[in-house]
């Protein structure tokens, strides 16, 4: 191989498909404030249009979980599994049961992706700023290593979860199944309502230690997983392309395919480790809205009394459909967003 061909893979597998290219190349004058305007719109318009398709994707999947993960601790169970949960809605609401609520999540779901790709850039621009050792390996290395990445990812979760709660809890509150007599459920205005006439502002986050948790660590899994299987691809396909001797073909962004994979493993990384925190939210939020004089269990509250009458199995009640809608939705989002990406530069 020659000195260029090889200084070509080595580009290519330091590249990171826009997603931790945030910041200047090495040997460039820093990014105007413009330019960082327009980056950060892109990542909101962007990061939007990714979350509202990938919560279309996955949405049904997630009205089973959350009636799997809210059913009364009592024996036995409403439901016996995900797929006899499909069942029993699909008989009694029909298709538009599993999508019952969708306004809200699709709304925050374009908060949620938009936020968590604008606060990953901006949590890079700021390691970037403030730690020296960093700012250096990404003018050596081209990139920042990918401990740094995971830190990034955490920060843009732990921002997201503020903006997430609240429209969680309305979502919750409406993907409830509805008792026989009830031919219709609340509709997002008159929840928001009560939980503001009896809780005020602060009882929309209630369950945000939950939300939290669960996306401080997720969201570290869930970037820290797409750059990580990302970076294998790269230093893969240059590798191959080094054999064949075809390396000016190689093309800067990772084909399709390798983006749904990466995007898919990214799905399950966020939601297996960190679902307890989870079903511990949804449970507090699927309560019924009653006077604040009445008490609201804390998350600690909650999740003690799941252990004590359903173990460890009932900390993860769901987590199969979960995992299992996230993996076609993540590589969805990851998809639209780098496509999006690419095509407006």
């Amino acid at each position: 191989m020659t000195d260029a061909a090889a200084a070509k893979v080595t580009a290519l597998t330091t590249t990171n498909d826009g997603l931790a290219t945030t910041t200047p190349a090495p040997q460039t004058a820093p990014a105007s404030p413009s330019t960082q305007s327009t980056e950060a719109l892109k990542d909101i318009a962007f990061g939007s249009i990714a979350g509202i398709i990938g919560k279309t994707i996955e949405y049904p999947f997630d009205t089973v979980k959350v009636r799997l993960q809210s059913q009364p601790s009592t024996l036995p169970h409403l439901y016996a599994g995900p797929l006899d949960c499909i069942k029993q809605s699909l008989r009694t609401e029909g298709i538009q049961g599993l999508y019952r609520g969708i306004s809200a999540p699709l709304l925050g779901a374009a908060i949620e992706t938009s936020g968590l790709f604008f606060s990953y850039r901006i949590a890079q621009n700021t390691l970037l700023a403030t730690v020296p050792t960093l700012r250096e390996e990404k003018r050596r290395e081209g990139k920042l290593p990918l401990s740094a990445l995971v830190a990034c990812g955490a920060m843009s979760g732990a921002f997201t979860s503020l903006l997430l709660t609240p429209i969680e809890l309305v979502k919750c509150q409406m993907q409830i199944p509805l008792s026989p007599s009830t031919q219709q459920g609340p509709g997002p205005l008159s929840i928001i309502s009560s939980v503001f006439r009896h809780h005020g502002l602060f009882g929309f986050w209630h369950g945000q230690l939950g939300t939290l948790i669960r996306e401080t660590g997720g969201s570290a899994a869930w970037f820290g997983s797409y750059e990580g299987i990302s970076t294998l691809f790269r230093t893969y396909n240059a590798r191959t392309a080094s054999a064949l001797s075809s390396v000016d073909h190689i093309p800067a962004t990772l084909p399709l395919y390798q983006q749904l994979l990466a995007g898919a493993t990214s799905g399950v990384s966020y939601n297996f480790v960190f679902f307890p925190a989870d079903t511990i939210k949804s449970r507090m939020q699927t309560e019924e809205v009653t006077p604040a004089g009445n008490g609201r269990a804390s998350f600690w509250a909650s999740g003690r009394v799941l252990w004590q009458q359903q173990g460890l199995r009932g900390m993860y009640r769901g987590c199969g459909i979960t995992v299992a809608r996230a993996a076609p939705s993540s590589a969805f989002i990851f998809a639209v967003y780098e496509g999006l990406r690419g095509w407006w530069g």
